[in-house]
């Protein structure tokens, strides 16, 4: 069983901690303020769909984060959010409740069997941010996963993903070759040490049926409190490598992080 508990800082933001690893970062007088970078270049993407309410389905829930910055930035958008751990669920809702007027629906079910129950076409981005044991699950990570997300997606729908990785960025190749096969378009967002290899870290890997609305992504991200930076095509491939698709019968969780202990920057 996952422990979790909330720290709050002196801005009264809180922090969610579940076994010791931050997993997200709550304002609720700022639902803007996003603290963690990796959360930033989500919002990015998700901010360079056209104005007005979006369909949103989150694999990945925590303490709705995103899900609080698309209902401020976008209100009345329908969401769903998909997160198994109730426990986790119910008391975030009790120490930090969700805004009134929200469509914010959370489902107590893991990403592969909740998104299999939705409609085609249902929606205009799925955000992926799952960890279990701080890796993402590897059913989370095959092709037959990413033919899934396409099937729910609109045609000019755009998957997020947030993953992780050790700096020789091996496993996220393999997800990237994945999630193309089904979303030809793809790019990806990382903190530009991340890029350069010299520690395990968050990258975000972006994909959509249509050519992606780079410039807005680029902007966003260029305003961020993270130097970053946005890559797409054969850039992309040169900075991640190349790497076989996983499919659902050799399908690997992303590598586990490095423990505090050990001095690894947390996300």
């Amino acid at each position: 069983m996952q422990e979790f508990r909330f720290e709050v800082d002196e801005h009264g933001g809180s922090t969610v901690l579940v076994d010791g690893y931050p997993q997200s970062y709550v304002s609720l007088d700022d639902p803007e303020l996003l603290v963690f970078g990796y959360i930033q270049h989500l919002a990015a993407v998700i901010d360079s769909l056209p104005d007005g309410p979006v369909a949103v389905t989150h694999v990945g829930g925590a303490a709705m984060t995103l899900p609080r910055y698309v209902q401020h930035t976008r209100p009345g958008s329908p969401q769903i959010v998909l997160e198994p751990d109730a426990s986790l669920t119910e008391e975030v809702r009790r120490e930090l409740p969700l805004p009134r007027g929200h469509r914010i629906r959370v489902r107590p079910q893991r990403g592969r069997e909740g998104l299999a129950v939705l409609r085609d076409s249902s929606a205009d981005a799925v955000v992926v941010d799952a960890y279990a044991d701080s890796q993402v699950p590897a059913d989370l990570t095959s092709e037959e996963w990413f033919a899934d997300v396409a099937r729910v997606l609109r045609p000019s729908g755009v998957l997020v993903m947030n993953t992780a990785d050790e700096p020789d960025h091996r496993h996220a190749a393999r997800v990237r070759a994945g999630l193309a096969r089904h979303l030809p378009y793809t790019a990806a967002i990382a903190q530009v040490d991340i890029w350069k290899r010299r520690r395990f870290g968050n990258l975000v890997l972006v994909g959509s049926r249509q050519p992606l609305l780079l410039g807005s992504i680029i902007r966003s991200v260029a305003k961020g409190a993270f130097p970053s930076t946005v890559r797409e095509g054969a850039e992309l491939t040169r900075a991640l490598g190349s790497g076989r698709p996983f499919t659902d019968a050799d399908a690997a969780p992303s590598p586990p992080p490095p423990t505090p202990a050990d001095g690894w920057r947390v996300r």
